[in-house]
C-alpha cells in the first residue's frame, strides 16, 4: 500500500495528540504539493463520500486501515440503573469500526 508517508505522521500530531482534519490535509499539501485549499478539499471531499455510503446504509472498507461497519440494533428492554425501572429502548442503527490486522499490528508494535 503506498500510503505517501501519510501514515507516518504521529510526530505531526497537535497538542493533545490527536490527528485532525487540518492536519490531514496539510499532509496532503506537503506531501503531493498541491496547495492549501485543495488539499483541504480533498480530504473534505473523501470524508464527503464516506459519509454519504454510509448514510446510504452502505459499509465503508479502507484496505489497509480498516471498516466502518453498519449494523441495525432492535428494539430491548433497558433498566435504569438508579431507580431500577425497565425503560424500552428504540431500535436504531449503529457504526462500528474494524481495524484491519495491518492496522492493529502497528498500534501493537506501538
Amino acid at each position: 500500500m503506498a500510503d505517501l508517508g501519510i501514515a507516518r505522521i504521529n510526530n505531526e500530531l497537535n497538542a493533545n495528540g490527536t490527528l485532525t482534519r487540518a492536519d490531514l490535509a496539510d499532509t496532503v499539501h506537503r506531501r503531493l504539493g498541491l496547495s492549501r485549499a485543495e488539499s483541504a478539499s480533498v480530504v473534505e471531499r473523501v470524508l464527503h463520500h464516506m459519509c454519504h455510503a454510509l448514510s446510504e446504509g452502505a459499509n465503508v472498507k479502507v484496505s489497509g486501515f480498516g471498516t466502518f461497519i453498519l449494523r441495525d440494533k432492535g428494539q430491548r428492554i433497558g433498566r435504569n440503573p438508579k431507580t431500577g425501572i425497565e425503560v424500552p429502548i428504540a431500535p436504531r442503527r449503529v457504526m462500528t469500526f474494524r481495524a484491519s490486522q495491518i492496522m492493529r499490528d502497528r498500534i501493537a508494535r506501538g
